[in-house]
């Protein structure tokens, strides 16, 4: 059993540290910004403790993971006053779940050694039902010993975690896996409309693709959403259109050409004008069945 302290207990983080507690059986701290919502947890699983500050939750603890909401946040709850940089004990390991920037990544690497303890960048796939379900796909950056020590611990809430390269590949990494699902929504989306357009059955006709080339888990889950037009739940379009920002401007400075992957943005900056920020991002059909309207 070890110390650990979670950092952010958002759609994602919440479940995830419910994972840790109750699979892994550790001695758990939690901070969050809104204090309510640590209480909540703390009422929900019945165990744990809520800190004050990141640094204090940081205090003592092996490792400590954050899941938050984009760079500027990360920093806030690491580097900035009160945040767990300062509370980290020689020797602990910060885990970083959020999906941030490789930049940050390794800006928070250095910091880490330089102060005595390591640093993993450590985004995840899978979604909300992913961490609720404790199934994420987590993929890391930074040292392999480090990563051996944060593995076990990182397990209760995946169901794969893969040390990918140092610092700032997990990020990277996490922008390959945004830039493919881009692609995959909208082809998914296109080929649905398409079908519906051609009176065609919609559920043999996926019933029978999905057997084949066309398959995908976008296809295999979010179908029956599509035809059904329902995306209030899963990963939100507004969550989908910062994590193309951070793979278009990790493009523009290594020099890779991403033309659907900025075309999908777009489009999903439509969905938004629709009042679709929150809903899933399968929610890409909506703006083609509302080009049809007059």
């Amino acid at each position: 059993m070890a110390k650990v302290a979670w950092i952010g207990l958002g759609v994602m983080g919440y479940p995830m540290a419910g994972h840790i507690l109750k699979k892994g059986g550790h001695d758990l701290t939690v901070y969050n910004r809104n204090t309510a919502k640590a209480e909540a947890w703390v009422k929900e699983y019945g165990a744990g403790r809520i800190a004050r500050t990141p640094a204090e939750a940081a205090s003592g603890a092996e490792l400590v993971f954050s899941c938050v909401g984009n760079d500027d946040d990360l920093r806030s709850v690491t580097t900035a006053k009160d945040g767990a940089f300062g509370g980290m004990s020689k020797g602990a390991v910060f885990i970083d779940n959020t999906t941030a920037s490789a930049n940050v990544a390794r800006e928070l690497n250095a910091a880490a050694k330089e102060k005595g303890f390591d640093f993993l960048d450590a985004p995840v796939s899978g979604g909300q039902a992913g961490a609720q379900n404790g199934v994420l796909t987590v993929m890391v950056g930074g040292d392999k010993p480090v990563f051996e020590r944060a593995s076990p611990v990182i397990s209760h809430y995946a169901r794969m975690v893969t040390l990918i390269g140092p610092a700032g590949s997990g990020q990277l990494t996490k922008m390959v896996n945004q830039i493919c699902i881009a692609g995959l929504v909208q082809g998914l989306s296109e080929g649905i409309h398409f079908a519906q357009k051609a009176g065609l059955d919609i559920p043999a006709v996926m019933e029978t693709i999905s057997k084949g080339a066309a398959g995908s888990w976008q296809m295999d889950n979010r179908w029956k959403a599509m035809t059904e037009g329902k995306f209030d739940f899963g990963f939100a379009v507004d969550w989908m259109r910062k994590d193309l920002m951070i793979s278009l401007e990790e493009a523009r400075r290594n020099g890779a050409s991403l033309p659907v992957a900025a075309l999908v943005d777009q489009f999903y900056s439509e969905v938004q004008k629709m009042g679709g920020r929150r809903w899933d991002t399968c929610s890409l059909i909506a703006r083609l069945d509302n080009a049809d309207k007059p």
